[in-house]
C-alpha cells in the first residue's frame, strides 16, 4: 500500500519465467465474427485434446457491494446458448449468491494449457427459469442430488461429522424416491457476455489477444487486439 515499506526480504517461493508459449497463433482473420461461434470452436478443439482432462473447468468471480470485495472459485461450465453461459449451484446460502443479490456482474475464465489458450467471459448475470433447472438436476448422480439438500453451502460447520449426519439423514429422508427433486435454492445462472477475449500464448509473452465488446446485449459485436 503507499507509504508502507515492504519489510519481505526474501521471497517464501520464487517462479522464473521458465515456459514458452510457442504452439499457435492467432488472427483477426481466423475470428468468427460471432464469439459464441468462436468459443464453441475452442471448446471443441479443448475437449478433442487428451491433455485437456476437465476443459469445462471454469473460475467464476464475483464481487460484493457496498464493499466491492471480490471473491473466486473454480466451478464447472455446464451449458451454453446465444445468450450466455449457464452454471449451476447453490443460491440460497454460498458465498457467490449473497454477491450476486448485491451485484449482478460477474466474469468467467476458462484456461487450456496444453493449447496455450484462456477465455476470459465478463458481463451480467441472470437466473435460468426453473424447468431448465430441474432439466438439469435430473442429470446429476443421486449422491449429488442428496448433497444438494445436505448441504447449507458456505455455512460454518463443527466437523466433517456434522457434514455426514446431514448426508445420512437426507439419504433415509429420500429413501425410496427414485426422483429426488430439485431444492428451491438450487438452479442454473446464466453469464450474459459483455465482453469476451480469446487469448492464445506466443513467445516472450507477446500474446494475441482480441476481445469482442458490446455495451448492451441488444448491441452488435465489435472486435479489438489487445496488447498483451
Amino acid at each position: 500500500m503507499t507509504g508502507e515499506t515492504d519489510k519481505t526480504q526474501n521471497p517464501i517461493i520464487f517462479a522464473p519465467e521458465t515456459y514458452q508459449y510457442d504452439k499457435f497463433t492467432l488472427s483477426e482473420e481466423q475470428l468468427d465474427k460471432d464469439p459464441i461461434s468462436q468459443f464453441t470452436k475452442w471448446f471443441d478443439e479443448a475437449k478433442a485434446d487428451p491433455k485437456e482432462n476437465l476443459p469445462e473447468s471454469i473460475t467464476f468471480s464475483s464481487a460484493q457491494l457496498p464493499s466491492g470485495k471480490v471473491s473466486s472459485r473454480v466451478l464447472l461450465f455446464k451449458e451454453l446458448d446465444h445468450r450466455g453461459f449457464t452454471i449451476y449451484s447453490n443460491w440460497g446460502t454460498s458465498g457467490k449468491a449473497h454477491d450476486i443479490k448485491t451485484n449482478p456482474n460477474a466474469a468467467i475464465n476458462f484456461f487450456w494449457k496444453d493449447l496455450q489458450r484462456q477465455v476470459r467471459v465478463e458481463g451480467f448475470t441472470e437466473f435460468v427459469n426453473r424447468e431448465t433447472s430441474e432439466r438439469y438436476f435430473k442429470t446429476r448422480p443421486r449422491g449429488s442430488k442428496i448433497g444438494a439438500w445436505a448441504s447449507e453451502q458456505s455455512h460454518v460447520i463443527k466437523n466433517r461429522d456434522e457434514l455426514e449426519q446431514q448426508q445420512a439423514l437426507n439419504e433415509k429422508k429420500w429413501e425410496g424416491v427414485e426422483d429426488v427433486p430439485c431444492p428451491p435454492y438450487w438452479g442454473g445462472l446464466r453469464i450474459v457476455p459483455l465482453e469476451i477475449e480469446f487469448w492464445q500464448g506466443r513467445p516472450s509473452r507477446l500474446h494475441d489477444r482480441f476481445v469482442y465488446k458490446r455495451k448492451t446485449e441488444n448491441d452488435a459485436w465489435e472486435i479489438f487486439r489487445l496488447a498483451p
